[in-house]
Formats: C-alpha cells, structure tokens, sequence
C-alpha cells in the first residue's frame, strides 16, 4: 500500500491499524480506502481475493480441501457524524453525501472495529493448518444504509464464491468488553428496518397571506405529531416497533409559504405482522392529514432501503456458544434480549440458505460495571455513549483482542478438523 492516503500498518499490529480506520472513515459505498487495506490485507495472507463486488465490497477465499464452507462478514462504512470523542485518533474526515453537500464523517458505529476483527481473525485462520474446509470472509459496503448485502448478493456474490452453510458475524455495542451477546430464534436478534420518504404538496404563498396558500409546514408538523400515535396506540403493550421521523424540511425563507414539505421515517419491527399494521397506519395517516388540510394533491410516499429481521439459529447458536464457552472461557455469553437495531447481514444467510449466527461484541470499558450487576448493569449502560453517537467509540483493549478470538472460535467450531 503507498500513497499519503493509503495504511501502511504492518500485518499483526491490529490496535494501530484500527486507529488508522478510525480516523479515515468512509461513507456508504465510498469505502475505496478500506477496501484496499482488506483487499491488501488478504492478499498478503494468501486469499482468494474479490475486489469492486457490491460496488465496493471485497472478499477473500481459502480453500483447504474438502469439509462445510464458513462465512465470516464485517461492515466497513462510516457514518456523517462530527466526531466528539476527543480521541487522539478522532476523525477529522468529510465526505459527500448523496445530496452532494459536504458532510463530517466518523465511524460512530464501529465498523472500523468490525473490520480491524476480521483481517486479524482471517490473517491467523490463513496461518492455521488445525482446519479444512472453505473459508470467506466478505468485507461489506453500505451497511448503514441497508443496501450493502442486498448489492453483493445482486452482483453474484454466490455466482463467484460457494455458498456457505454458516454465516457468522458481530457487531460491537455498549456491553461490557468480555461480553458476547448471542440472541437465539425469535423474537429476532435485530429488528426489520423500513426507510420511507414522504412529500407532503401544498400551495405556496406569501408568509403575509397564509389564506391563500395550503401551507405543507402545519401539514408535516400534524403528520409528525399524528405519527407518533402508531407506537402509542395502534402497536400493542407486548409488541415491538420504532417510528422516527429523523428529516423534515421544507422552504427556504422565514417569509415564504413552501409548496412542499418531506419527512424522512425509518420503522423498525419485530413482527411481520406488526409491521404491515405499521406501514398500513403511515399510509393512512399521511393520506387523512393532506385531506384535512385541502393538499392540492394526494402525498407521496416512496419506500426506500428495507431489510428483514435477522433471526439466528437457535441449534446453531447453542453450538457456537459452545465454542465460545471451551476456547474463550473468561467470556461471560448471554442473551441480551431481542434489540429494536437493524442490520442487512441476514440477507446474505438467506439468500444462500444458509443458517446465521451473529451476536454481540460487548465494547465498553469494562471497569465501568465493577461490581455493578442485576438491573444496575442495564443504568449503566444506558448512561454510556451508544452507536451513532458522536461519542461513541468502542475501547480497543480488550475488545479487539476478544472481537478476534471470537471470530476464530466460531470459524474452528464449523470447519472440519484437518
């Protein structure tokens, strides 16, 4: 790797070449810079390597005779956050974002880390003679916008490598570093997430004569307020769902009644069922408030990036616990309970019919929770940065080191003994 741009971290100083990450993020599917670290990376260590699939995917593969074939994946995009962690490897990086502004850029998420975990855990599965089998490891684009799976999958992921039996993963979060969360079955590890963009039409006029005009502002605000009420009253006390309106924009001047407004909504579900009710009531909501307010014409609702539920395999995550339990015995494994987060690599396990494990990565300091435990260790969690927070940054010791051996104690207890 050269270049003023490029790493240039050395194989096996895995805390370094995290802090490189962290400090050179990249949006979704602008992941050029780390995509030629992996690509590099696992080329050094004698993969098979895939570059430009998905747009800006890279994958590696190892083939070692005959036995099940293992998928180990990580995410590499970056978030548009301003960095406020204050770390001496913060980002300081901007990007464009896909209305062309410019935009800060911080792995608020902790992809870097995801990605720093799987060249480490690939790098040594490569120098381990212990296994047979084929092994992949898909470094993934545009996680954070819930399309980078879906563009490998179109671009014949399974067309240019084999299918795997297993998908394993994990994603690091505000646990305790020496915690894994494994979630079995249903409800499901991370929720269904819904993007929809909704254009509410009025009719412009002067701010001095609102009478004539059908203002899309008082619209929007009505229909965010209204919104609100799915969770509240047409979502049940048992059930699981997330509306957020997370945009809304409309106009330009302080004295100019807009002809338009639009609300960006992301929905997140645990049940197929509650979900449909979900998107039916936005659908019926949107529609009755531009009638109330005499809309020139009927709103438009455009869905945008959607992915399903990841649901693990409950046989297949007791065996890897299992694994877990006999290679990293000081790691506390637990089920932390069905989470209202969303993540595409279920689409990667289903659409090769495969089975998915994806658990956990705990990467908070664990000398926060010292003799916290019970109901206390849920407050101090609540407390701490979480991702997509310009706070949030993932300890690196130990995390990394557990990230690594929790990989390569999952790819051990798939693949064959050689």
């Amino acid at each position: 790797m050269t270049g003023p741009q490029d790493a240039t971290t050395p194989d096996g100083d895995w805390p370094a070449l995290y802090r490189d990450l962290h400090a050179h993020p990249e949006l979704a599917f602008q992941e050029e810079r780390t995509a030629r670290v992996a690509a590099d990376g696992l080329g050094r260590a004698g993969y098979e390597v895939i570059t430009g699939i998905g747009r800006t995917g890279v994958v590696g593969v190892l083939r070692r005779g005959s036995g099940p074939t293992v998928l180990l994946r990580a995410d590499m995009d970056a978030l548009p956050v301003h960095e406020e962690t204050g770390l001496p490897y913060a980002s300081s990086a901007t990007g464009v974002g896909p209305d062309g502004t410019t935009v800060p850029v911080m792995h608020a998420c902790g992809h870097d880390m995801h990605t720093t975990c799987l060249l480490a855990a690939a790098t040594r599965l490569a120098g381990e003679q212990s296994w047979s089998g084929t092994l992949i490891t898909v470094f993934q684009p545009a996680e954070e916008i819930g399309a980078g799976s879906r563009a490998l999958v179109d671009d014949g992921l399974y067309d240019r490598v084999p299918r795997p039996d297993i998908v394993l993963g994990q994603h690091v979060a505000p646990l305790p570093a020496g915690v894994l969360g494994v979630r079995p079955g249903t409800p499901p590890a991370f929720a269904a997430s819904d993007q929809l963009t909704v254009t509410l039409h009025g009719r412009g006029a002067h701010g001095s004569r609102p009478e004539v005009s059908v203002d899309p502002v008082l619209m929007a605000a009505a229909t965010v307020v209204r919104l609100q009420g799915i969770v509240a009253r047409e979502v049940g006390g048992t059930e699981t769902a997330v509306l957020t309106v997370g945009s809304m924009h409309a106009g330009s001047a302080g004295n100019v009644i807009p002809d338009q407004a639009q609300l960006q909504l992301n929905v997140r579900t645990v049940d197929p069922r509650v979900r449909e009710r979900v998107l039916r009531a936005i659908h019926r909501i949107v529609g009755a408030e531009a009638e109330a307010s005499g809309a020139p014409r009927p709103p438009e609702i455009e869905p945008g990036e959607t992915y399903p539920a990841v649901v693990n395999d409950p046989d297949a995550c007791a065996t890897t616990s299992e694994g877990f339990a006999r290679d990293l015995p000081q790691i506390t494994v637990m089920d932390p309970g069905s989470g209202t987060g969303s993540e595409d690599v279920g689409l990667l396990a289903t659409e090769a019919g495969a089975r998915c494990v994806y658990w956990i990565l705990g990467g908070a300091d664990p000398q926060l929770f010292a003799g916290v435990g019970g109901a206390d260790l849920g407050r101090v969690i609540a407390g701490l940065p979480s991702n997509h927070s310009p706070q949030y940054a993932p300890v690196i010791d130990p995390t990394l080191g557990i990230g690594v051996n929790a990989l390569v104690s999952a790819a051990h207890t798939w693949l064959d003994e050689a």
